[in-house]
């Protein structure tokens, strides 16, 4: 037997969440069982859990987690995998347990220099980064505004556009501007007064793309100002579709093809440091709902983690 996390019921994290006993999954023969050795957690886990994304009892119990590293257990005689094999498994389902299951399709080898923990808080993050960059076919010409560029997207989103030789100029919050400078881009506060931090920023330069990861009001508004609506690309703000932005969710086959196409590229990039994934806190299963409620308000910069004990 092994433990899995679950929730029951939508709401508070720390009180629908739970640690149920499942057996150990066997593949077929283009799966592989998966030991997790971490498995990162995301916003999206906390939106799903607490019901902000909807709340059907058909989906009920729900088995969050996306994204995990571990270990082969066991694999189908066509998966291409060994058992002792180091992987990434991305997209994963119902990651946060022991063992998961994957297509062979999304078990991915991971690089001996990255880290189990790096490994499993990178793709969910860094395939959404490149899929806008790709979308906006973000060059060495442009000048791009990141709104969010201090979160786990929008880090990726500036290494990468600042790498393809773009102006970069960023939103954070104050005591991220160092880490936004340390990344090449030029930091901005969001509140009061963006627009006008942004004109200053830019100087005589001309925004040419947006991408926004936070989807607040004002990150459109002030983004609309600068570009036409086809020029913004967000993951967020799905409320201001209506505007002309370009949501960018990964539903689309030319956004599932950016993301395809993204996965080992960036994990020989984080593995030779060229992207940087920085873990937060790591946490156990017994810590499941002390971490999804702090994730889903103020919370370091970087990515929480379970490691299964």
């Amino acid at each position: 037997m092994a433990k899995k996390i679950i929730a029951a019921a939508y709401g508070d994290p720390t009180e629908v969440l739970e640690i149920v006993e499942v057996e150990i999954p066997k593949p077929g023969r283009e799966q592989v069982v998966v030991r997790v050795r971490a498995a990162g957690l995301n916003p999206f886990d906390v939106k799903v859990v607490s019901g902000t994304l909807g709340r059907s009892s058909d989906k009920l119990p729900l088995s969050p987690g996306a994204e995990a590293a571990g270990v082969v257990h066991a694999a189908g005689a066509a998966s291409g995998f060994a058992v002792g094999d180091e992987v990434v498994v991305y997209p994963a389902t119902a990651a946060f347990a022991e063992y998961v299951l994957a297509p062979a399709a999304s078990v991915h080898r991971k690089p001996a220099d990255l880290g189990f923990a790096e490994a499993a808080s990178l793709l969910l993050a860094g395939v959404t980064a490149v899929d806008t960059l790709a979308t906006l076919r973000v060059d060495g010409d442009d000048v791009v505004l990141v709104h969010g560029g201090s979160g786990a997207v929008g880090s990726i989103v500036v290494t990468e556009a600042v790498a393809a030789g773009a102006t970069v100029i960023a939103t954070a919050s104050p005591r991220n501007h160092e880490h936004l400078r340390e990344l090449g881009a030029v930091p901005v506060s969001h509140g009061d007064g963006l627009a006008a931090a942004i004109d200053e920023a830019r100087g005589d330069q001309r925004i040419t793309a947006v991408i926004d990861t936070v989807g607040t009001d004002e990150a459109i508004d002030v983004s609309l100002e600068l570009v036409a609506p086809h020029r913004i690309v967000s993951i967020a703000a799905w409320g201001r579709a209506d505007d002309g932005i370009v949501i960018v969710d990964g539903s689309s086959e030319q956004s599932r093809h950016h993301r395809r196409e993204a996965v080992e590229p960036l994990l020989a990039d984080a593995a030779d440091g060229r992207i940087g994934v920085e873990v937060a806190r790591t946490f156990s299963f017994d810590d499941a709902g002390t971490a999804f409620a702090e994730l889903g308000g103020a919370h370091p910069r970087g990515k929480f983690v379970f490691e299964p004990k």
